[in-house]
């Protein structure tokens, strides 16, 4: 067999390598975790008016937990209590699949006070400095 060669892609890999590399970890993942991927689900929010999607919530199967990808409500839409909503959903939705809980990142600027008080706990971040905005990683256990 010849050697690979390596092409280093200096933006966005195209979507048919992104795919390559993700097949590549799934198999491995899969035959080695003995726990094949679920499908992730997601929670839209819509414009009453339009029934256009102005945000919403994404999450994976992450190995016996969930992981939320993204939450992001349109800005005229904060402050109604649908990031709590979005959360309690997700919540149902998760344990119905059976999983132990549900993880997340956020940054500095975003939303660490809010998902403390859903009962999130810190378990790792990330710190900042120059060029660098700390992350902080929590999780709930059901």
């Amino acid at each position: 067999m010849s050697t690979p060669i390596l092409d280093f892609i200096p933006g966005d890999p195209s979507p048919d390598d992104l795919r390559a590399i993700v097949a590549a970890l799934d198999i491995y993942n899969n035959t080695h975790s003995g726990m094949p991927d679920k499908p992730g689900f997601a929670i839209i929010i819509r414009n009453p008016e339009t029934q256009a999607a102005v945000g919403g919530l994404y999450a994976l199967d992450s190995y016996g937990w969930a992981f939320v990808r993204y939450l992001a409500i349109a800005e005229q839409y904060r402050g109604l209590g649908l990031g709590r909503r979005l959360m309690e959903e997700a919540e149902k939705i998760t344990k119905a699949r059976s999983y132990i809980g549900i993880w997340l990142d956020t940054f500095e600027f975003q939303a660490r006070p809010f998902y403390e008080k859903l009962g999130f706990k810190l378990f790792g971040q990330v710190e900042g400095g120059p060029g660098a905005i700390p992350r902080y990683f929590l999780k709930k256990r059901f």
